[in-house]
């Protein structure tokens, strides 16, 4: 079975202009074109541009995407990860819904409020569950403690810094420096000298973590803002830095 492109833009929401742009950097190809010009999408088609949605809806950009899309073929597992991604997401929301209507509620009605109400859903626990799966039960707890055990000006001091870090990546990528190269080199010293003030990073910690900005969307927009390709150039930077200048 296939559909047409302009029913498949119809059901997705989007417009056969967007679908011929997909194609045209190589993202969604129609499955086969009539001899009237007209592409045709098959059911494969429709999976692929499903993820490509779901990871534009992430804030991932189209580059990004690509790069995704073409580290992860097998589409069951690939499924499977937004999947995870999106229900992560919808329970952070619910908690921030929950947190905002309990504030709501307390501030009409005069009654005190209390910290761990006003923020839930707003804290860095929220990747508990997979730092603890990509890095340890250990590596988590750690990183825990360092972050309760800062004071309110030390965490905005390291939160600046990494902004500072990430106006640099962009910057660096827009003016076409190689991820080689001794600008990006330094850049990712200093990315590498931020992420040791929690705990001394390893080459495997620091490739796995550049993989990471470019898989996976909520890590990624830190760096790809406009859309433009600069979380992969973080992880091909980082990834030269920590195979040459660190050790596991």
């Amino acid at each position: 079975m296939e559909w047409s492109i302009q029913e498949i833009a119809r059901r997705a929401g989007t417009t056969s202009r967007t679908l011929r742009h997909y194609g045209d950097l190589g993202l969604l190809m129609p499955s086969r074109i009539g001899s009237n010009g007209y592409r045709y999408y098959d059911q494969d088609a429709l999976v692929r541009l499903q993820r490509i949605l779901l990871l534009r809806e992430l804030g991932l950009s189209l580059p990004a995407i690509k790069d995704v899309l073409e580290g992860q073929r097998d589409t069951a597992v690939a499924l499977r990860a937004h999947l995870r991604l999106l229900e992560q997401e919808q329970t952070r929301i619910g908690r921030q819904i929950a947190s905002v209507r309990t504030t709501l509620h307390k501030t009409q009605e005069g009654m005190e409020l209390m910290a761990a109400e006003v923020f839930d859903g707003f804290d860095h626990t929220a990747h508990e569950q997979e730092v603890t799966e990509r890095w340890g039960r250990d590596a988590y707890e750690e990183g825990d403690r360092w972050w309760r055990s800062l004071g309110e000006g030390e965490k905005k001091a390291f939160q600046d810094e990494h902004e500072a870090i990430a106006r640099d990546w962009g910057r660096a990528r827009e003016a076409g420096l190689a991820a080689d190269g001794p600008e990006a080199q330094e850049l990712a010293r200093r990315h590498c000298a931020w992420l040791s003030s929690a705990k001394e990073p390893s080459r495997s910690y620091v490739i796995g973590l550049g993989e990471m900005y470019v898989a996976d969307p909520r890590f990624g927009r830190n760096y790809d803002r406009h859309g433009d390709g600069t979380a992969a150039f973080v992880r091909d930077a980082l990834t030269v830095y920590a195979r040459h200048r660190l050790s596991d």
